[in-house]
């Protein structure tokens, strides 16, 4: 914990939002309440009031003009945070379904040096997750193994908290919901040290209507890694 506090100045959180212009705020006044003022919210294309409802709560507002994805959105405001100088770049949801008491289990192993990354794991720790989501996020588990060989719990959460050499070696692509998978792959492309850390998600309604929380949008993300793989080989290849 005291690392954490010593290091505040140089510890960014990187919020993607879109259309989020009821639940940003409140989110950004936690994050600033618990001591965490460098705050990048970027406003992915949002056709609400977000971007507005971001620099009125204090954060660093950026915006994309039109609608580019999760993944766009965050390698926008994980590229202006290493050019202010971040240490630590953590990646935190706009809708409050991740909680400011998890920060520091997140962060104190990257600020140790113990590793690299850290990534939430909502299964390490007893959380009530619905069964749809379940089924899915357990089927991501076995693919990411599948394709990266990495062992992992919790494959698609996108609580995460990073050094500044993790976050020049991670390389997003993908602009949509894909990129988690991406990164997954780019910890193992470069040999990234990595750690799963329990956190409790917090499931709403609204919450559970976002994401990748449809077998369609599964599918999605499975054709995106599959071409990804493709074209790696290829050019090996050459």
């Amino acid at each position: 914990m005291q690392i954490v506090l010593q290091m505040k100045d140089k510890i960014f959180i990187v919020i993607a939002a879109y259309n989020e212009e009821k639940n940003l705020p409140k989110v950004v006044e936690s994050l600033k309440n618990a001591g965490y003022h460098n705050i990048i919210a970027v406003d992915d294309g949002s056709i609400d009031n977000t971007f507005n409802a971001a620099k009125k709560s204090g954060a660093i507002a950026l915006r994309h003009v039109i609608n580019r994805g999760q993944g766009a959105a965050l390698k926008t405001g994980m590229d202006y945070a290493l050019q202010q100088g971040a240490e630590i770049i953590v990646t935190f949801d706009a809708d409050g379904q991740h909680r400011i008491e998890d920060l520091p289990a997140m962060i104190n192993p990257v600020a140790e040096k113990r590793v690299d990354i850290t990534i939430g794991s909502r299964f390490l720790r007893k959380t009530k997750v619905p069964l749809r989501r379940k089924i899915l996020l357990k089927g991501s588990v076995w693919v990411i193994w599948l394709f990266y060989g990495l062992k992992m719990t919790d494959a698609h959460n996108g609580f995460r908290a990073m050094s500044k050499y993790a976050a020049q070696k991670i390389k997003i692509t993908c602009n949509r919901m894909a990129h988690a998978s991406e990164i997954i792959d780019e910890i193992r492309r470069n040999r990234l040290r990595y750690k799963e850390i329990p956190v409790t998600i917090i499931y709403t309604k609204e919450t559970l209507k976002k994401g990748e929380g449809s077998y369609f949008g599964a599918l999605k993300i499975l054709s995106t890694m599959i071409s990804r793989k493709i074209v790696r080989r290829r050019k090996i290849r050459r």
